[in-house]
């Protein structure tokens, strides 16, 4: 048994129909913790670093096997939370899993990046595909939106598109906060100067995971917030893709 096997990873959920997270039908792990806290989060009990439930890499690779056959146009995508908070679990999931010939994605907001962590480019070795989420381009604006600024989220976008990993690149369109055309089409020049961008995602900002802020018995910052029309999203998406070049 190689010992990166038996690194833990504390994890939140499994979901093992995932359709959203990455390319086919994938076996997504939520991991617990993220430094984050976004104000229309809709996984707000992943916020915590309490010990939820802790599995093994062979433990989590073994499940993968289960459902494995329909898996064949899909693979292993780790979301949370932050998977980055755990980065030698995640390494050492994503190692084991491309031993086994299983496509992986991961799906984060970079709020851990460090570029002298040499640790990160060990973990690139095995991510055939990331799904990054910027959630808004102005420093300040993010602060107010996540508790944190966003220069480790830009750094580390430009750290994949150098070392030429696929990226999505999701944005989730808020009402208010991440909706004003100054800051869509700062985004978009920011990922103009991307050449490692495979796709693009506008996400239109819903109040599905109300009811986790009140199981949990906090107070939802964006009560008043409406989802946003159609044609708000369509004006975001002409913004942010219309002509864009994407990587082959």
């Amino acid at each position: 048994m190689k010992l990166y096997n038996q690194t833990q990873g504390n994890i939140n959920w499994i979901e093992t129909m995932g359709t959203f997270d990455g390319p086919g039908l994938r076996y997504v792990l939520f991991l617990q913790g993220c430094p984050f806290q976004c104000q229309y989060c809709h996984n707000r009990d992943t916020w915590s670093t309490r010990t939820n439930r802790l599995m093994t890499v062979e433990e989590v690779i073994t499940d993968y096997t289960i459902y494995g056959r329909f898996y064949k146009k899909g693979g292993l995508t780790v979301s949370g939370g932050e998977p980055l908070l755990q980065l030698r679990f995640l390494i050492d999931l994503f190692h084991a899993a491309k031993d086994q010939g299983i496509h992986t994605c991961l799906d984060t907001s970079a709020a851990l990046f460090n570029p002298r962590d040499e640790r990160y480019l060990e973990l690139l070795e095995y991510t055939d595909l990331v799904l990054l989420d910027i959630k808004q381009i102005d420093p300040i604006k993010h602060q107010s939106l996540t508790g944190s600024r966003n220069e480790q989220v830009l750094a580390f976008a430009k750290f994949l598109d150098v070392n030429r990993i696929k990226t999505v690149i999701r944005y989730v369109l808020v009402p208010g906060l991440t909706d004003k055309e100054e800051d869509l089409i700062d985004l978009r020049t920011f990922l103009d100067g991307l050449s490692n961008v495979v796709g693009i995602d506008v996400l239109p900002y819903h109040r599905s995971g109300i009811y986790k802020w009140k199981q949990l018995g906090q107070d939802y910052p964006l009560a008043t917030t409406p989802e946003p029309l159609e044609e708000e999203i369509k004006r975001a998406e002409q913004i942010l893709k219309q002509d864009y070049r994407l990587m082959k």
